[in-house]
């Protein structure tokens, strides 16, 4: 008996037996011609991948930085500064009777350029003035959407009496806080504020 038993054990271990033993059993499950055609359903996409999806996200920053628009600010900052320096120190040689014209004047202007006021400015073009006006237009766009005559109006009357002084009280704190000196903050507002709103012209 245990020699018919191994012999029986040895019988139906053969892989061609166990073959057939097992395709008719995946038939007796699988009975539906239907589902023998599409064969067995894929399993969905495993919640890694869109948990992944999720993180990467979530992983990134709230809120989109404007960089194209912040660049353009820096650009236009820089380039304002520079000519103002320029004017301000060619208005200073006319002062001191000396002539504009003459070929010590871009050496003059090349070495007593004031590199750190025009990296002040860039850095407040790029950091605050153009991800903050970017943020005001787009505000005034989701308020005002329709483009006409008096939507435009109103948004030009917002920016004189809004984003104007905001934008004059921010930059005279960025030059203080560089500068050192936040404690002439308040005088600066009241001496040069108006003067700067009204013709744009703000006191060195």
């Amino acid at each position: 008996m245990k020699a018919i038993g191994s012999g029986g054990e040895w019988w139906w271990n053969l892989p061609s037996l166990r073959r057939k033993s097992d395709s008719r059993r995946r038939g007796r499950r699988n009975t539906d011609p239907r589902a023998r055609r599409r064969g067995t359903p894929r399993e969905p996409l495993s919640s890694s991948s869109s948990s992944s999806e999720s993180v990467g996200r979530s992983s990134g920053w709230p809120v989109e930085f404007p960089f194209r628009q912040a660049l353009t600010a820096a650009s236009l900052t820089l380039t304002g500064d520079t000519i103002a320096q320029v004017r301000g120190r060619i208005v200073d040689r006319r002062r001191r009777g000396a002539d504009p014209d003459s070929k010590e004047l871009i050496p003059d202007i090349l070495l007593n350029h004031d590199w750190l006021r025009a990296f002040r400015m860039a850095s407040y073009g790029f950091l605050l003035y153009g991800p903050g006006s970017y943020a005001w237009y787009q505000f005034l766009d989701r308020c005002m959407p329709k483009q006409s005559f008096v939507n435009l109006s109103a948004k030009v009357i917002l920016n004189q009496i809004v984003l104007g002084p905001c934008v004059i009280a921010v930059v005279f704190a960025w030059n203080n806080l560089w500068l050192g000196k936040l404690s002439e903050l308040p005088s600066k507002y009241q001496n040069d504020a108006l003067p700067t709103l009204l013709y744009g012209n703000p006191s060195a």
